[in-house]
């Protein structure tokens, strides 16, 4: 038999996982204070430092780096996306996003409580 499960809104919603990266940890905790501040992240993790090797202006760089894990929701993705370019040291900065697409309901409804809502 299978328990009857209340409806969510929360779990209605897409939410995503963002990545960026900066050179310094002060430049990653800026932009996690003001996603944060701004309701448009729920949560911003920190890791690092990190190793990088890519290519920029036809030459192989290589950089340590530290990573921002962004949790949001899919809809305030455009505000967050320009947010972060505004605020963000790098010409292209890496802003890519993944669907989150398993969590558990009680993540999902704190998440919810804690994004803007239009």
């Amino acid at each position: 038999m299978s328990k009857k499960q209340e409806w969510n809104p929360a779990l209605a919603k897409e939410y995503i996982q963002v990545f960026t990266t900066t050179e310094k940890r002060e430049d990653a905790e800026r932009i996690a204070e003001t996603l944060v501040r701004k309701r448009l992240a729920g949560c911003v993790q920190i890791m690092g430092p990190l190793s990088s090797t890519y290519w920029w202006k036809g030459e192989i760089q290589k950089a340590e780096e530290w990573l921002c894990l962004i949790k949001s929701e899919k809809d305030l993705y455009e505000k967050l996306e320009k947010t972060i370019k505004k605020i963000h040291p790098y010409d292209t900065p890496e802003i890519t996003a993944l669907p989150i697409i398993y969590a558990s309901k009680e993540y999902l409804a704190w998440l919810d409580l804690e994004l803007e809502h239009p």
